[in-house]
């Protein structure tokens, strides 16, 4: 496939986990009723099975394993409706206080891939770690749509050094499920890193956020160049719509070839 359509929802998860899988079937209910063909992949934030709650709350209650209610929900809309969808949860971990925060692939075969958040959000006041489990150290990538993905998750953005062993194992396209907490300066670095990522990498950047208020949405894709693939959202709840293209992957890496110049 020489092009990939991708929509981002941007939306807030609440605190209950069925109002959560109710909202990604309304979603995907949403987009299968619309003018536009059904995307081939179909983002949602991170922790969209359900929302962190106050900061340092105790969400080990609510961690599921991949077997369990949200990731069935999420493989029963994906099989109806023939696309890919990524999505964030909480899953149980070796650690029964500290599950981790994963994301998951699932298309119309069922569970595709599976990435646990390396960086955990000890940053800014917060303490992420205190409640949930790093995962380990390994790049995750999963093939949608002739596409190689790789998977980040939110404060992964601000570490280059993932991005770059995605798209060193050939990663094309970076999917980044983020709870962006919103605050002063959040946007901008939320704008000027995914962007970063995209030109650095020469490889398109997909950022699906949760809305404000608590969160700083502006949900985008981002081309290896640099360039918006869409008018990215504000912080209201939205959905973003985008077509990826080989031929421009191909082109932007040809004239910018930065990865094939890189000296360390």
């Amino acid at each position: 496939m020489s092009e990939l359509n991708i929509v981002l929802i941007q939306a807030a998860s609440a605190l209950e986990p069925g109002d959560n899988r109710e909202r990604l079937a309304s979603s995907l209910e949403l987009l299968a009723a619309g003018n536009d063909p059904m995307p081939e992949l179909v983002v949602f934030p991170e922790a969209f099975q359900r929302d962190f709650g106050q900061p340092g709350s105790d969400i080990s209650a609510y961690a599921e394993d991949l077997d369990g209610d949200f990731v069935r929900k999420v493989g029963e809309l994906a099989s109806k409706h023939g696309t890919t969808v990524v999505a964030g949860m909480f899953e149980r971990s070796e650690d029964p206080e500290r599950p981790y925060n994963t994301l998951v692939v699932v298309d119309r075969d069922g569970l595709r891939a599976t990435y646990r958040k390396i960086h955990l959000y000890d940053s800014f006041g917060y303490r992420e770690s205190e409640r949930l489990l790093a995962g380990r150290i390994e790049p995750v990538l999963v093939d949608v749509g002739g596409f190689r993905v790789g998977l980040m998750t939110c404060y992964d953005l601000r570490f280059p050094e993932l991005s770059r062993r995605l798209t060193e194992q050939g990663a094309e396209l970076l999917v980044v499920p983020a709870a962006w907490v919103a605050g002063p300066r959040k946007v901008d670095h939320w704008r000027t890193l995914v962007t970063a990522r995209a030109i650095e990498n020469t490889a398109y950047v997909a950022a699906a956020g949760q809305p404000g208020p608590r969160y700083a949405g502006n949900s985008m894709v981002v081309s290896p160049m640099g360039d918006l693939c869409s008018e990215p959202a504000g912080e209201d709840e939205a959905i973003v719509r985008a077509t990826i293209s080989r031929e421009v992957l191909e082109e932007s890496r040809t004239q910018n070839p930065s990865l094939a110049n890189r000296r360390f």
